[in-house]
């Protein structure tokens, strides 16, 4: 240590440059975290700025009402005055729509570019998710609220609408005389809103801001959020109950045989998503291949039977061309195409557990008296519980946000939320309900995490 190191006069060792040890290490370890901050900072950047930032700003749609504010702030405010909600408002209130449309239809950016007009139209559809009709109640105000009268003949030409407002813009539009319309202004505010949320879950604000259910001829979404769940548990269980056996297989066949095997389960990953549904959608129909087979393979029977204790019956089991089955665009071709669609994702982490299970446990346990099933249920099934929860947890979680399958095969009875999560964005163009309805499903997928953790733990999660 004396060719090498030092110790100084308070008692310090020192490197061989003079350097007390202690420093030396810190200032190692220093750059050691910073060589592997460097290593990971290329993909931690590719990370937020492809996945992170782009899903956190279309969650902050699902709240955010600003837009809005923004084109009828004296409108709002007129509305916190608004005591008697049952009756129209005043002629306030209506003089402050008409001066909030005009100032905003005024609006330039920093450019100089009129942006009023745009902010008018979204302001109109927002208002419209609230309450059909105001989109067009609203444009149709703006061009006469904004335009001149083209009969008068002055140099400075009056607006079509001039106080007092209220009488007026009733006798143009009906709609203004309806007490419902101006009601429906009380959910939109507020600069920051969970109406969106109250929306995917079939309920809304009424005029004072208080929770109630939608009517009734307008909730559809409960009804979808519980076929989105039951369709995913169906399928994670189909393929659970498909792929044990096959993955069994792959672990204990000999490696020829095995490795056959793994490329025709392999195999659905070489071809397109596309063809496959497409492929089903041939074969499902009521004229396709299984409804021909079954027509061709079933035994027919018709005639009376004399059965104990019930009697001569008549017993008709003639599978004819009035009885096939109608398995295209409803629930049941939703559970098959998404079953054949993800049973690859359960079969590969069983099979990835159940070939770290030595055979030699089974051996083991019938040579302790046990029988082969009663060894299988408590000896080797319980070591695979790891891979059993990895694939539930992998398909369950790749079904519930489902989009393709359901959008071509399942018709009305099948689709899922991730279509009208995708009808949202691009028919209606209502981003903050659909922001609201994937931020739910993050939320469900994240409760599953959560669940998965307290019950199984993982650290015991093995996808290969």
């Amino acid at each position: 240590m004396s060719d090498t190191s030092t110790i100084n006069s308070q008692g310090q060792l020192l490197t061989s440059d003079g350097v007390p040890l202690k420093d030396s290490l810190r200032k190692s370890l220093r750059r050691t975290k910073i060589r592997s901050f460097l290593l990971i900072i290329v993909p931690l950047l590719f990370l937020l700025i492809m996945f992170v930032v782009p899903i956190g700003t279309l969650l902050t749609k699902s709240v955010d009402d600003t837009s809005i504010n923004t084109v009828f702030p004296k409108t709002f405010a007129q509305y916190e005055l608004w005591e008697d909600k049952s009756i129209l408002p005043s002629e306030e209130m209506f003089a402050a729509v008409i001066n909030d449309i005009r100032i905003t239809h005024k609006m330039e950016n920093s450019e100089g570019k009129n942006i009023g007009k745009n902010l008018l139209g979204k302001a109109g559809t927002r208002m419209t998710y609230e309450f059909s009709g105001w989109r067009s109640l609203l444009l149709k105000t703006v061009k006469e609220a904004t335009k001149v009268d083209k009969k008068s003949k002055e140099v400075i030409k009056p607006y079509v609408l001039e106080a007092p407002y209220k009488e007026k813009m009733i006798k143009r539009d009906k709609r203004w005389g309806k007490v419902e319309f101006w009601q429906s202004m009380g959910a939109m505010k507020d600069p920051y809103t969970m109406g969106y949320y109250l929306n995917a879950v079939d309920l809304r604000y009424d005029a004072n801001k208080n929770i109630i259910q939608k009517n009734e001829y307008l909730k559809i979404y409960k009804t979808i959020w519980m076929r989105t769940l039951q369709v995913s548990l169906i399928v994670t269980l189909a393929c659970l109950f498909l792929a044990y056996p096959v993955a069994y297989l792959l672990a204990t066949l000999p490696m020829r045989a095995s490795n056959l095997l793994m490329i025709c389960v392999l195999m659905p990953f070489w071809t397109s998503l596309l063809v496959r549904i497409v492929a089903w959608m041939i074969m499902l129909q009521q004229n396709g291949v299984v409804n021909d087979t079954l027509l061709t393979i079933l035994p027919c029977f018709e005639g009376a039977l004399n059965f104990p204790f019930i009697g001569e019956t008549f017993i008709d089991l003639c599978f004819g061309e009035e009885d096939r089955l109608p398995m295209m665009y409803n629930f049941t071709g939703t559970i098959i195409v998404m079953t054949q669609v993800l049973l690859p994702f359960m079969i590969l982490p069983l099979y990835s557990v159940m070939k770290g299970v030595p055979p030699s446990y089974m051996k083991a346990a019938q040579n302790l008296g046990a029988t082969p099933t009663w060894a299988f249920i408590k000896v080797y099934m319980p070591q695979t519980v790891p891979g059993i929860g990895a694939g539930c947890i992998l398909v369950f979680i790749v079904a519930i946000g489902y989009y393709i399958s359901p959008e071509l095969v399942g018709g009305k009875d099948g689709l899922m939320i991730g279509n009208f999560v995708a009808r949202e964005m691009q028919q209606t163009l209502n981003w903050g309900l659909a922001a609201a309805m994937g931020a739910l499903l993050l939320t469900a997928v994240l409760a599953l995490y959560w669940a998965y953790d307290r019950l199984v733990g993982l650290n015991n999660l093995k996808m290969g």
